[in-house]
């Protein structure tokens, strides 16, 4: 080995660190090239990591772009009017077979493996192998430490909408970024918009900051499964799919966020999560993008002017699938001082069984405070499981419906339901309808509907979020 760059790349194949060469960070600003500019920014990202970490400066202009890969202790600096256009061919993104720096376990591959549907699908192989197709992104973070992507304002990265045919729903391309099995990253103040699949997507990691984002277009704005330690907050999401999605999380904090989407403002599983000061509304500017004819999907269109579909489904979805093992009771979740418009539904928990996504651990416990919520649609969905029922908490809540409900919460198998100082508006009929094993309400100063729980005299129906 005659160079720095062999002898690290040696010593990291035999499982050592990256070592550091001098007190003084690594520094590098790269300029916009001819062509494209994948080689020249891998290039800084492996000095940066291989000097021991330190920042990488993408100055102003703009840069085309296939797969990149961020290395431990490195900083991306997106410099004001920098912005990172993405290749839409997603063949440009299959970066981790060929990299000699870190090399990626075979096991970590899932060849021949491609999106199925849910009801047909025989393994996860596609998400839960990391180095697979479904998870390539235009930034790969890729069990890593101390991880920074920072934008100056006016700083984009445009996943311009990338088509895969053998993507999920044949047509969803590359992530925006992608982490797995991470350990302290930050990503805040770029804007990232119109992603082939997620803005974020994310599996277990930990310590994660997403701060000052502006996510647009695409699908969920950040996905989070198997993580602990995450907050969010102050970012805005208009997007075509969920917001906040993901499961098996503990410890998550989001706050201060302002949610536009086609789809729910949060998608979320987990233990100990807490939302506050957020709005949430609709319709949605961008739509899912499933809902738009096969050529706009292809062609990376968002359609015509309010074409597809743009309904916010719901404030809060449960969610808990089988994609991965659940680690421990989903429960303490709580909402506050927020506010949601013109969605089809306050909360929509529906542990019944015909749900795809809601099937795995079903949830203890969730909390409303001072929330209020306007041109509601349908009533609130509380259908818990028989062996761990749910509590449900509202305090200081208003909730007005668009058109008059039969009740106010559609319920089974909830084991404590609070109503303190919640006004509801629309609702012709008893606080619950009751479709096995509901608790007696504990109601104070709760106006506008009847006191009481009224039992099911048809069976349980519910179109699924």
């Amino acid at each position: 080995m005659n160079t720095r760059r062999e002898f690290v790349a040696g010593a990291l194949a035999l499982g050592a660190l990256p070592m550091t060469f001098g007190a003084v960070p690594f520094e590098v600003s790269v300029r916009p090239v001819e062509g494209d500019a994948t080689a020249a920014l891998q290039k800084a990202f492996d000095d940066c990591f291989l000097a021991g970490g330190g920042t990488v400066t993408v100055e102003k202009g703009e840069y085309a772009v296939g797969g990149l890969r961020l290395r431990s202790n490195t900083t991306l600096l997106l410099k004001s009017g920098a912005v990172l256009k993405a290749s839409r061919n997603c063949d440009d993104y299959d970066i981790l077979a060929n990299d000699r720096i870190e090399p990626v376990p075979e096991g970590d591959f899932a060849p021949g493996v491609v999106w199925v549907t849910p009801s047909k699908r025989k393994t996860n192989d596609h998400i839960l192998k990391c180095a697979s197709r479904w998870n390539n992104a235009v930034i790969r973070i890729l069990r890593a430490r101390n991880v920074r992507v920072i934008g100056e304002p006016g700083s984009v990265i445009d996943g311009c909408d990338s088509y895969d045919p053998v993507g999920e729903e044949h047509f969803r391309g590359v992530h925006g970024v992608s982490v797995h099995d991470s350990v302290n990253c930050t990503f805040r103040g770029y804007m990232i918009r119109n992603t082939g699949n997620w803005a974020h997507n994310v599996w277990r990691s930990s310590d994660l900051g997403f701060e000052d984002l502006t996510i647009l277009g695409g699908h969920d704005g950040i996905h989070i499964t198997t993580c602990d330690r995450v907050k969010i907050a102050q970012c805005t999401m208009k997007t075509g799919d969920d917001c906040v999605s993901g499961f098996d999380n503990e410890d998550v904090t989001v706050r201060g966020c302002s949610l536009n989407t086609a789809c729910s403002a949060f998608r979320f599983g987990g233990r100990r999560v807490l939302v506050e000061d957020c709005r949430a509304w609709g319709p949605a500017e961008y739509p899912i993008r499933n809902s738009l004819p096969k050529a706009d999907q292809i062609a990376g269109s968002h359609g015509k002017p309010g074409a597809g579909w743009r309904t916010l489904l719901a404030l809060f979805t449960y969610y808990s699938d089988f994609t991965v093992k659940v680690r421990r009771d989903p429960g303490a979740i709580t909402v506050r001082n927020c506010r949601v418009e013109n969605a089809q539904r306050f909360l929509h928990y529906n542990f019944s069984g015909n749900e795809t996504w809601q099937k795995n651990r079903p949830l203890r416990s969730i909390r409303f405070e001072n929330v209020e919520a306007a041109g509601l649609a349908l009533s609130l969905c509380a259908y818990g499981d028989a062996e761990s029922k749910l509590s449900l908490a509202l305090k200081d809540c208003r909730l007005s419906f668009a058109k008059p409900q039969r009740e106010l919460v559609r319920a089974a198998h909830v084991e404590a339901l609070s109503m303190d100082g919640v006004c509801v508006e629309g609702v012709d009929g008893p606080c619950a309808r009751s479709w096995g094993d509901v608790a007696v309400p504990e109601l104070r100063d709760f106006a506008g509907a009847e006191p009481n729980v009224v039992e099911a005299d048809e069976p349980f129906r519910v179109n699924p979020i």
